[in-house]
């Protein structure tokens, strides 16, 4: 009886050390594998985004040392936030923040390039997002 309860909790050990891979997106992917309509930034720049409801969008921009965040979460009824990832193909890296587009509205996303935030240095690039 022992031997068939360790038997068990090894096979459900392996079962969920694989699940937890696949939650927290370890491996060769990330969390996210629909970047839905991607639009592209540069900083120094606002891109104005019209979207429909319910669509999947992620904001890119190419990522640097200094790298990029959220200044602050957008209206969550508007936008609302998924995750971020940073893909590298042929040597270049991108950031994406994906969002779903939620309810019909306005909203302004601004990312940020900042080594140190608190220094004062750094780069923007702002998204105004209008939902249809």
């Amino acid at each position: 009886m022992v031997h068939r309860t360790r038997a068990v909790a090894a096979v459900l050990t392996v079962l969920l050390t694989g699940l937890a891979g696949l939650v927290t997106g370890c491996g060769a992917g990330g969390a996210v594998y629909n970047f839905g309509t991607v639009v592209r930034g540069e900083a120094g720049r606002t891109v104005e985004v019209g979207l429909p409801l319910g669509r999947r969008f992620s904001l890119a921009v190419t990522d640097g040392a200094a790298g990029w965040r959220l200044a602050a979460l957008p209206d969550a009824r508007v936008a609302s936030f998924i995750s971020q990832e940073r893909r590298t193909e042929d040597g270049r890296a991108t950031r994406y923040f994906v969002f779903n587009a939620k309810y019909r509205g306005t909203a302004t996303i601004t990312l940020l390039a900042c080594a140190d935030c608190a220094d004062g240095g750094r780069e923007q690039v702002t998204f105004k997002i209008t939902v249809t």
